[in-house]
């Protein structure tokens, strides 16, 4: 787990942002004395429309709750499910941005990498990135 100023623990799912990194960046294996104190947290692709992510997600968050409660007061099923297919539609619009933010933000970035050589490394790992995205999204 990678620790940032302000930010507490970061986690992610196995896997997540480790292809391209060394051992050290890998979360669960750095150790915390790292990571400068000083240093600043990440900045994401998403990170100028975070707001409205966070709005959404607690819109999404909040519909979530009205299905739990329709299948807790024994609602018609078809109900429940037009529900459902409404938060699936939320959520894909939700990770539809986040791979636009990825895209226009990491994988634009990497190709501004001044060094050809890790800028067509960097450009390899990011667009695999968002490809191994696209493809979890369509399963």
């Amino acid at each position: 787990m990678l620790r940032w100023p302000g930010r507490g623990l970061e986690t992610y799912p196995q896997g997540v942002y480790v292809e391209g990194m060394s051992e050290s960046e890998v979360p669960g294996t750095a150790r915390l004395d790292t990571v400068p104190l000083d240093a600043p947290p990440p900045e994401h692709g998403y990170t100028s429309n975070k707001d409205a992510y966070l709005r959404r997600l607690k819109r999404i968050e909040g519909q979530v709750r009205g299905i739990a409660r329709m299948v807790d007061e024994d609602k018609y099923c078809i109900d429940i499910l037009t529900q459902v297919a409404a938060v699936t539609k939320a959520l894909h619009a939700v990770s539809l941005g986040l791979v636009e933010e990825h895209i226009g933000h990491c994988v634009v970035g990497a190709a501004a990498e001044p060094d050809p050589e890790l800028r067509a490394e960097a450009i390899d790992v990011k667009v695999k990135e968002a490809t191994d995205a696209i493809g979890r999204l369509l399963r």
